[in-house]
């Protein structure tokens, strides 16, 4: 038996000779952990689509008459989200009984004694839990966000639920930019602030604009309304008033308009439309979501924000630790059927949520910074699946 890649004696036979041949046991072992991984797939697909999606949606069709084929939309568009979820945990429950079954019928004593290592072994399983671990990734950027924010526009609309696709009240918006100090050093400093009191999805309302273009505050704009110029990219502000501010800070000139035109960024107007959840968001729209946050003077929601960032970069690398506890686990343990695996998954998977959800509260209170909250879970598995798999290989 042989490991590491061979290359085939006949090319010209195989159409796919130019790629490297796995082993014949890599192979097998490949083979054997597929059909428990597309079972673990489908099992907590299943499981999650029916507590997270199927039992809502019942009860909304009984109490509010939701049309069943709308309801089965809404279960397709959501499945993606479970999918993604099953990933993991499937890859768990693959390395833990195809490599406990290898164990339990000696294969791996085997295998052993012709010189393999237990950390050979287990390659095939790491490949697969990259390679899961990059379709977990691709699932929660590219489809789940989308169908998630589908799912909800769609329950909302047919339950004459329709939530705001935009903030209401308290608009503030904070704008730097880069200015060179004295010693020609460039740093970034407050340009302007700008509040509404209401926004109504095309109006802001109760404006007050501070200027810091200049040397401290330059001046300041109240305004009843104004309206984003999508042709022109500019505010008109309407019924307000312009005060000059001098440096000693009295006012040096005061001036009336109905009208004005104003050159400032959209950013408040992009702030204030900016409403969907963090689960209908890929990383690039949280991250944009972000920056502008950043200038709302919002903290807790923008450290809320960047944990959640960081768990979406973190959840998909789960599988590989997964991947190897598992294979730990099950090269260590024998007489582990599919249903013991089943329950040893549940109880793993468990675990690390159960801490991904308690370090992610902690960093979101300030204690720990959002990227310790989001991959501390993530280092404690690779640690206990390298500890194990150390173990296994004594």
């Amino acid at each position: 038996m042989t490991s590491g890649f061979t290359k085939p004696s006949k090319p010209n036979a195989d159409p796919w000779f130019w790629l490297p041949r796995l082993s014949i046991m890599d192979r097998y072992i490949a083979s054997e952990l597929l059909l428990p991984f597309l079972f673990g797939v489908g099992a907590f697909s299943s499981i999650g689509v029916s507590i997270g999606a199927v039992f809502d949606l019942i009860s909304r069709i009984a109490k509010y008459g939701l049309p069943l084929s709308l309801a089965l939309e809404i279960v397709l568009l959501k499945l993606p989200e479970f999918v993604a979820y099953a990933f993991p945990v499937a890859a768990l429950l693959a390395t833990l009984t195809t490599y406990s079954r290898l164990s339990n019928d000696s294969e791996l004593v085997a295998l052993r004694n012709c010189g393999i290592s237990v950390y050979r072994l287990v390659m095939p399983a790491i490949v697969l839990c990259c390679v899961v671990t990059g379709l977990t990734f691709a699932f929660n950027e590219l489809i789940v966000p989308a169908a998630n924010y589908r799912a909800t526009n769609k329950l909302e609309q047919a339950l004459n639920e329709d939530r705001p696709t935009f903030q209401e009240k308290n608009i503030v918006y904070q704008q730097y930019e880069e200015r060179e100090d004295r010693n020609g050093k460039s740093d970034k400093t407050l340009s302007r602030i700008f509040y509404a009191r209401r926004f109504n999805g095309k109006e802001m309302q109760g404006l007050t604009i501070l200027d810091f273009s200049k040397e401290g505050l330059d001046q300041i704009i109240v305004a009843q309304s104004a309206l984003w110029d999508f042709q022109k990219s500019l505010w008109n502000f309407y019924d307000g008033t312009i005060y000059g501010v001098s440096s000693d800070g009295g006012f040096r000139n005061i001036a009336t308009f109905e009208e004005q035109q104003l050159q400032i960024s959209r950013k408040p107007l992009d702030l204030a439309s900016r409403r969907r959840d963090y689960n209908e968001m890929n990383i690039a729209q949280a991250l944009e979501y972000r920056e502008l946050l950043a200038q709302s003077g919002d903290d807790d929601k923008l450290l809320e924000l960047q944990v959640r960032i960081q768990q979406k970069i973190a959840l998909p690398f789960i599988c590989i630790a997964y991947g190897i506890v598992g294979a730990a686990l099950g090269a260590t343990l024998r007489r582990t059927g599919r249903a013991t695996g089943f329950a040893l998954s549940l109880m793993i998977v468990f675990g690390y949520y159960l801490m991904a959800v308690t370090t992610g509260a902690i960093a979101q209170l300030g204690f720990i910074p959002p990227i310790l909250g989001a991959w501390l879970p993530n280092l404690f598995g690779l640690t206990a699946g390298g500890f194990l798999l150390y173990r296994a290989a004594r």
